[in-house]
């Protein structure tokens, strides 16, 4: 089964997502494919009670779905049902005092995971190959935008990032994490 190209979760989707072992498990599951709970629950030390649990929560809201290919009655075998997950001002504006504490608790656990993720990849950057350091950044830029001119901006970035062709057996996951906002305190 191919992949769906994106979801942007409703609230209800933010919320189950909102927790950081979900979102390290639909990660995995998307990079390196398919896996059963008991080999998601020993890459994250947990067990495979608590990790089925994960697992329903992400398959009740249409994260990950059966692999149909793989499994054989006693073990199910699950994969990620889009490559990517997007927010929207739609899914991240809603009035609900619920619902707003649904999305927080997403984003905060987005920037946990990206930390983390960040973190490794600085571990590990002293052990990449030469093209591979080269080919990699920590960079930042304080740009001076309109709003219009942000999304502007970010739709071209997502334009460049999604004409990726993928053909070549030798490439590898290559994170690309965007955060983009307005500097804390500049917008009254």
């Amino acid at each position: 089964m191919e992949l769906s190209p994106s979801v942007t979760p409703d609230a209800a989707g933010l919320k189950a997502l909102a927790h950081p072992v979900r979102l390290k498990m639909l990660g995995m599951l998307r990079i390196d494919g398919p896996a059963t709970a008991t080999s998601l629950a020993a890459r994250l030390g947990l067990n495979s009670g608590a990790t089925s649990y994960h697992l329903r929560q992400l398959a009740d809201h249409g994260f990950i779905v059966d692999d149909q290919e793989r499994g054989n009655g006693r073990e199910r075998w699950w994969m990620a049902a889009h490559a990517s997950t997007r927010t929207s001002s739609d899914t991240l504006v809603v009035p609900e005092d619920e619902d707003r504490e649904a999305q927080e608790g997403y984003l905060r656990a987005v920037a946990t995971f990206y930390t983390e993720q960040l973190q490794d990849a600085v571990a590990e950057r002293a052990f990449l190959p030469d093209e591979w350091r080269s080919a990699t950044t920590f960079s930042d830029w304080a740009v001076r935008l309109t709003p219009a001119r942000a999304r502007a901006l970010l739709d071209a970035v997502e334009a460049v990032i999604e004409e990726t062709p993928e053909d070549d057996e030798t490439e590898v996951p290559f994170v690309i994490q965007v955060q983009a906002f307005p500097r804390p305190g500049a917008v009254s």
